[in-house]
């Protein structure tokens, strides 16, 4: 009776649409914060003193607290309110994005960026779950979830042109100081537009499941990292890796005993949902470390500015919207997902090997514009697909597990993505170094051409785990058309790269 109530007191809300854009503000606040970074890494990295190994901690600290707790940040909405959830995640975000930008320290700068990763955690699904509770009518929730998506997923070519502009003109902290206002206008528009059922009392957290979980990842993550300055067999780097192994097989076994578990196993023994999460996981391992690889590589091989840098990758964020909306979207209703999955995967994984014959002086037109248009067509025709997918004929009280087991999947694949093939990078460059220091020539040419040397085996490694995420869905992912009877799909526009 209550919930009726609810949903008559939505639809005759004047304000909701106004709702939508504050709900829509947050969620674009916590996608541009994964690309705005970014483009003032080179100065963070500079201006902080940061080593080539330890600088994609500005990325993974965020990404991998976000991953690591988004099951758990979905919980603790049913618990409090998904309206007070929603408004303590931006005073968080706020908070934790003014202490990175006063970073004087690197260590500060990863802490502050692990801190908004957990505050993201704890915003992103109950913004989710407030767009479903304000509308009710099912032609204004598409129209409303349209929206939402469009101004989420513009999110990283905004990050990409603001980071620009603000690291140029003002100042690399900037990046991290623009959330305030951001968050400052959601906390007083939710207070003020906002409705939400109050919390369930009887809803449990899974403690154990999140450090089980999340400890398992950051072992492993922090063994990629630490694999670049002692060595892949140094025993620290391996016992990081079977902590890692260890924590999450207790994970798993845990789920099957833990009275509310944080992740219900049933939801991943699907074939093919399991078959969307590793291919999601996979593709964005490649595309992350990608991001880094070409940021330094424009910035400081090319010399490009940080406003030109941003604007370099306008194509690929284009290239991924109609890959989505354009390919994937038209074709899905009539062939199977996989037929658009692994063929996407195949397009990326081509554009990437473009990018490995790099050199220190590639032209950007002839050269890596249509890497970056062949992989954005590729990643397009994966990110619909796995989304429609894996959130079809889902049982209503699983929806919100399994749109956040998505999205877990693709930032951990960044997590791991990044500081993997960071390392790769840096310890290929070393090597490359100390062999060609020691038959004299040039110091500083030499240098560049051991940057660009890194960068190139990593994007082989990326292509070739690109070419793997394709494998595994033709292999896995056995669902038919969706215009052939399967059920139809719940948006996930959150998750949109």
């Amino acid at each position: 009776m209550s919930g009726t109530r609810t949903a008559d007191r939505a639809e005759a809300d004047p304000h909701r649409w106004w709702g939508l854009v504050v709900i829509a503000l947050a969620q674009l606040m916590v996608v541009l914060d994964a690309t705005i970074v970014n483009i003032a890494l080179p100065s963070a990295q500079h201006a902080l003193h940061m080593s080539d190994g330890n600088r994609q901690w500005v990325i993974t600290a965020y990404t991998l607290a976000f991953g690591g707790l988004l099951l758990l940040g979905g919980r603790i909405a049913d618990l409090v309110g998904r309206r007070r959830t929603f408004v303590i995640g931006l005073v968080g975000f706020a908070a934790a994005s003014a202490l990175g930008g006063a970073a004087t320290t690197a260590g500060m700068l990863f802490g502050a960026r692990a801190l908004q990763g957990v505050f993201a955690a704890v915003l992103a699904p109950s913004a989710l779950s407030l767009m479903t509770t304000t509308f009710t009518d099912p032609k204004e929730r598409g129209k409303a979830f349209g929206i939402y998506g469009a101004l989420a997923g513009s999110g990283s070519a905004i990050g990409f042109i603001l980071g620009g502009l603000l690291t140029e003109y003002l100042n690399w902290r900037w990046c991290l100081y623009v959330n305030v206002p951001i968050a400052i206008i959601g906390v007083v528009g939710a207070l003020a537009l906002l409705h939400d059922r109050p919390g369930h009392a009887d809803a449990r957290l899974d403690v154990p499941g999140v450090l089980l979980g999340c400890g398992g990842l950051v072992a492993i993550v922090y063994g990629f990292s630490e694999a670049e300055p002692r060595g892949w067999t140094d025993s620290m780097v391996l016992g990081l890796f079977a902590a890692g192994v260890v924590l999450l097989a207790t994970f798993v076994w845990w789920q099957t005993r833990a009275p509310v578990p944080l992740l219900p196993l049933h939801i991943v023994k699907d074939r093919n949902r399991a078959g969307c999460f590793l291919t999601m996981g996979l593709a964005v391992i490649g595309m992350f470390g990608l991001f880094l690889f070409m940021t330094y590589y424009l910035q400081v091989v090319l010399a490009y500015s940080p406003v030109k840098t941003g604007l370099a990758f306008l194509p690929l964020t284009a290239s991924i919207i109609v890959g989505s909306t354009q390919v994937s979207a038209r074709l899905l209703p009539r062939v199977a997902p996989r037929a658009l999955m692994a063929p996407g995967a195949l397009l990326a994984s081509g554009g990437m090997v473009v990018l490995t014959q790099l050199t220190v002086d590639s032209d950007y037109a002839t050269h890596i514009l249509p890497a970056l248009i062949l992989m954005g067509l590729g990643m397009g025709m994966i990110f619909m697909p796995v989304f429609s997918t894996a959130t079809a004929g889902v049982a209503p009280q699983d929806s919100g597990v399994t749109s956040a087991t998505v999205n877990t999947s693709q930032q951990v694949g960044g997590s791991i993505g990044t500081a993997l093939l960071n390392t790769v990078a840096t310890t290929t460059s070393s090597a490359y170094l100390t062999a060609h220091l020691a038959s004299g020539g040039d110091r500083a040419l030499i240098a560049r051409q051991a940057v660009v040397h890194g960068y190139t085996v990593a994007i082989w490694w990326a292509a070739g785990i690109m070419l793997l995420a394709g494998i595994v869905a033709a292999l896995m992912v056995k669902a038919k058309p969706t215009a052939h009877g399967a059920a139809p799909a719940r948006p996930v526009p959150e998750s949109v790269a």
